[in-house]
């Protein structure tokens, strides 16, 4: 797989991509990131990238041209397999998106900044948005990093324990167990039981037990939910707030 990242301020991006799980599946090949700074494709001898809107009001918005140019200068032949731009007012991301995105060959991600960006670029050349959540940051930098290590640790090969993933909270709509390690008596605090007797069968019971109590005290609204598809720009709201 093949990430490229367009960002206003590509130095909050390329550090944390060094490291951790990240690092190590591009260390290994399995995945290879390009960082673009936007400011190199925007327009005249300042390389602006952003301006006042049309119809007045505070903030500035991104240019169409240096996104656009910058878009294309990562598919040359327009073969991404998705132009993702990460926005407040996009749809949700959630645990299904990243699995579908996972199995892609080739992602830009754009990464949104000041009052966000034009909405012709939005239209024509954006393909999913998403949101990491209901509230706003100062630009999409760390909603794409956040992206990125969803989906990457998805790419086969990256986890040593492919089954990792697959037991991951939210794969199958449900939330983890409680996990414990040694010592078994922590400060009179025993782990559970049934979690050291070996039968294997009252284990995973016990498992699923937990995970479904634990979805239905803390996130109810899962067990209601149906399994998504990768938001199309025409399921993504049109609102221009970032």
């Amino acid at each position: 797989m093949h990430i490229d990242i367009i960002a206003a301020i590509p130095d909050l991006v390329r550090e944390p991509l060094q490291h951790s799980i990240v690092g190590r599946a591009q260390d290994d090949g399995h995945v290879s990131i390009t960082v673009h700074s936007l400011h190199d494709f925007g327009v005249g001898k300042h390389r602006q990238i952003d301006d006042y809107p049309f119809g007045g009001g505070a903030g500035m918005v991104l240019k169409p041209e240096p996104l656009v140019r910058a878009i294309e200068a990562c598919q040359p032949d327009g073969n991404a397999d998705a132009v993702v731009y990460l926005t407040p007012d996009g749809t949700p991301l959630k645990q299904t998106h990243a699995n579908q995105l996972s199995m892609h060959e080739h992602l830009i991600l754009v990464a949104g900044h000041y009052k966000g960006i034009d909405q012709r670029v939005r239209d024509h050349f954006i393909t999913h948005e998403l949101s990491i959540g209901d509230y706003v940051l100062s630009g999409g930098e760390l909603p794409a990093l956040v992206l990125v290590d969803a989906v990457v640790r998805l790419v086969p090969g990256v986890l040593g324990d492919a089954s990792s993933a697959l037991t991951d909270s939210f794969q199958d709509g449900l939330l983890d167990a409680p996990a414990y390690t040694r010592p078994a008596v922590f400060r009179g605090h025993e782990v559970p039981s049934v979690l050291r007797s070996g039968n294997h069968a009252r284990i995973e019971a016990w498992h699923d037990e937990q995970r479904l109590e634990k979805t239905r005290t803390r996130r109810p609204d899962l067990l209601n939910n149906d399994t998504e598809a990768p938001p199309s720009t025409s399921e993504a709201s049109a609102s221009s707030t970032d």
